[in-house]
């Protein structure tokens, strides 16, 4: 088996492959000249989704979901050889004069430069760094899920779960008058970003119980178990993670009928019910980037290494790395 660490770099661009499930690949890949209302865009840095990404390098894609799960400007299909990423912040080389020289956010795979239509492109507002921009596609999937949820002044909100999104989903919680924010994980060193984020923290043994909502991000079926234990009467759970293949058994006795309990999914694909009818993607796109450009969100990006060595990278993290956050991917 060749390592994953070969390379296949040549021509003008390069990508990262999913070529199998679990192992990765670089490949040469062809620019060609922008048509109108096209951009070149050379990468500066690309994030690794977490959560969905490393389901699609371990091959957990569900046949059922292989045409819904396809992200912006895939390549090749589910579970493999595919070229799979939705989180690329550049700077655009060729294209309008108004795009020109700026920086952009684009929901592509992880590739040095590549052409992509005008209006895929996301210019970043005054203010936002490019190494923090990576985090907009996580900030775009927190605040769909903040729509859904929809907290109140002075709500008791308990978030589960304590990787990227769920720490994004806390931060705009806590920034609600009056909420009281609780971030429940079972590593007791996210107590330290939490903080630093202005929420409160608990490991799931200590937690509040009596949440009015409950948001679960944890991605581990037992995370969902603590979300509904602490959720009050007649409240809202709502659940982020997606399992794949994985099957998820619930305590749907006990007292969830008796509770009065609400289960809702939450998922980016589409913009929350509430909002569909004012807002567009591009719209939503545009909050996310403006609610980046705090600072303080800099202490979720955890590591950082060269394209080059994004295979080992992806392998790293599908092992586990409980202590990575955000896994920033730089070009140089």
């Amino acid at each position: 088996m060749p390592s994953s660490r070969s390379l296949e770099i040549a021509g003008d661009s390069s990508a990262c492959w999913i070529e199998a499930p679990g192992r990765a690949m670089i490949r040469a890949a062809t620019v060609s000249a922008p048509s109108a209302g096209q951009v070149v865009v050379r990468a500066l840095h690309s994030a690794v989704s977490r959560g969905t990404e490393m389901l699609v390098f371990r091959g957990e894609v569900p046949p059922g979901e292989f045409q819904r799960m396809r992200a912006p400007f895939q390549e090749g299909d589910f579970p493999a050889p595919v070229k799979y990423g939705y989180a690329s912040v550049g700077i655009v080389e060729e294209g309008p004069q108004e795009l020109k020289g700026r920086h952009v956010f684009c929901l592509h795979p992880h590739q040095t430069r590549y052409v992509v239509p005008a209006d895929a492109v996301h210019v970043l507002p005054e203010g936002l760094p490019p190494a923090r921009a990576v985090l907009a596609a996580n900030m775009e999937t927190a605040v769909n899920a903040m729509w859904d949820a929809a907290p109140r002044v002075g709500d008791r909100v308990a978030v589960v779960g304590g990787g990227v999104v769920g720490l994004l989903v806390a931060w705009l919680a806590g920034r609600m008058p009056g909420c009281k924010v609780e971030l429940v994980d079972v590593r007791a060193q996210r107590r330290a970003v939490a903080e630093a984020l202005g929420v409160g923290f608990s490991t799931p043994q200590d937690a509040t119980p009596d949440a009015d909502l409950v948001v679960h991000a944890s991605g581990n079926p037992q995370g969902l178990v603590t979300a509904l234990g602490l959720a009050a009467f007649e409240s809202t759970v709502i659940e982020m993670s997606w399992y794949g293949t994985r099957d998820v058994p619930l305590p749907l006795g006990e007292a969830f009928h008796s509770r009065r309990l609400t289960l809702r999914s939450s998922q980016v694909g589409h913009v929350a019910t509430a909002q569909r009818a004012r807002w567009d993607r591009g719209r939503r796109m545009a909050l996310a980037l403006s609610l980046l450009c705090d600072p303080v969100l800099d202490a979720l990006i955890t590591d950082s290494a060269p394209f080059d060595e994004l295979p080992t990278v992806l392998e790293r993290l599908s092992g586990g790395a409980p202590d990575t956050l955000c896994q920033r991917i730089d070009y140089s």
